[in-house]
Formats: structure tokens, sequence, C-alpha cells
């Protein structure tokens, strides 16, 4: 199903009964990287999974992309759908949408789970973004898929599932080179850090143990600066935890959204 709103179509899925829970993915990702989320959540829960802008099948527009923007884009499909109130769970660039969606639209979320993702970058890291860019501009996405899946996932899962890496690896080259360098230009540029003590919902935030991109301690800093919120570090798992250990990452979601929800 698809959405006109903020100038786009966004692609969306709504499986389920219950609260609403929306699920944001990861750069170079679909909403498909949710499937065992929606699976385990939709006996419960109302479901909504949506395609970022420049990835999966919503609209690739010219870049570049703000995180703000982003935001405007997760309102105009929530309004635009009659949802007033929702869970939101998102996970690397997901998660910094729900950051700046929480302190633009606080009202809207019954809770905040962020996973696997930062608030802030250093003018270091806000250099190699930077190269990402020009790399895909010159050679498309082929040369980020090995060295994503590297980053993404440990290296024992890697040689044991290539079932995922091979799913993954589709995922990754068939989003469009534009869509991936505009939302390249929107994540270094997260700047929440200083405001998060203003999101009130309860909130959670989940890392892998060996998440080299997002590492444990920028999920400590995101979790000391929100206020009442669980920190959850899942074990032999990196960034994207939710693949590589789903039956953790589900238990520990369902029993947060269980304990926040009447």
């Amino acid at each position: 199903m698809k959405l006109t709103t903020n100038g786009i179509d966004i692609h969306y899925t709504i499986e389920g009964e219950g609260p609403v829970v929306t699920l944001s993915h990861a750069l170079g990702c679909n909403l498909s990287m949710w499937d065992e989320q929606a699976k385990a959540l939709s006996g419960c829960y109302r479901v909504l999974r949506y395609d970022t802008r420049g990835h999966g099948r919503t609209s690739v527009p010219s870049g570049p992309y703000s995180l703000d923007q982003m935001a405007e884009d997760l309102y105009g499909l929530l309004t635009g759908l009659g949802i007033d109130k929702t869970h939101f769970v998102g996970i690397s660039m997901g998660g910094m949408i729900g950051q700046v969606f929480g302190l633009k639209h606080p009202q809207m979320f019954s809770s905040l789970v962020l996973c696997d993702t930062a608030s802030h970058y250093s003018s270091d890291a806000r250099t190699a973004w930077e190269e990402r860019i020009l790399t895909v501009v010159a050679r498309g996405m082929e040369p980020m898929v090995e060295p994503t899946l590297q980053r993404w996932f440990t290296a024992p899962f890697r040689k044991q599932r290539q079932d995922v890496m091979d799913r993954l690896r589709t995922m990754l080259r068939t989003t469009p080179p534009k869509g991936y360098i505009g939302c390249c230009h929107a994540i270094p540029r997260i700047n929440t850090a200083e405001r998060l003590g203003e999101v009130r919902c309860p909130a959670l935030v989940i890392v892998g143990e060996e998440d080299p991109g997002t590492p444990v301690a920028m999920a400590r800093a995101i979790h000391a600066a929100l206020p009442s919120a669980e920190l959850v570090i899942i074990r032999s798992a990196s960034h994207l935890c939710n693949l590589e250990q789903p039956e953790e990452f589900n238990r520990v979601l369902l029993t947060f959204l269980d304990s926040v929800t009447p």
C-alpha cells in the first residue's frame, strides 16, 4: 500500500490488531528487515512498517535529505492513516528518525525503542560519511555491500547464515543510489544528545554487544540522557541485532511493550 504525503509516495504495510507499533528500518534496507518482529508482534499489536524515503518502494526524490524531513514523512504517514498514538521502534537510521520525531511530536509516541543508533557523531565520523557518499556517486552500491555486512553482523553469523547474508546483499544492491546518498547526508548530522532529556514517554535502548558502528558506549550515552529508560545489551550480536538474535530481540521488545501498554 502507498500513501502520498510530504511530496512523496510512502510504501507501507499494516498487520495485526491492537495498539499501533511503528517499525523504522536501517540505511540500505527496507521494511522487510522487520519480518521476524512483525510476526512476533502482530498477534497483539497493529504493526506498521514503511520504507523510508529513497528506499524500497517509496519515492526516491533528489537529495540531500534531512532527519527533520524524514520525521515529517513519518508524521504525514501516521496522520494520513488516522494514527494519533504509536509505540515506535527504530534501528540505526530508524532510531535517529525516532529521536527527531519524538522531539518534534512528543504527544504521538506511547513509547520509544532505540536500537543500535546514535544521538551525535564526531567530525571524524562525518568525514567517513562524506567518503561513503563519494564512493556511491562514483561506483554505485556494489562497493558498499560486503563492508556493510561485515559491520552489521558478527563473523560467526556471517559464516553460518548465508541465507540472511544473501537477503541483505539483495537489499543493499537494490537500494537506489540516489536514496542512499540522500540519507547519508542526513545521518551524520544527528544532534539530539543535549535534548533527549525532553523525551518523557517510556523508552528502551537496545544494542548489540559487538556493534562497531554504534557501539555500546553510544547506547549508554543515549540511555543516560533519556529519563527512566531501560538499556538491554544483546549478546553475540552486532549492528542488526534484530536479525542476528531475533528470538532474544523479540523477547526483550515484547516484554517492554507489554509492560508499558495498558
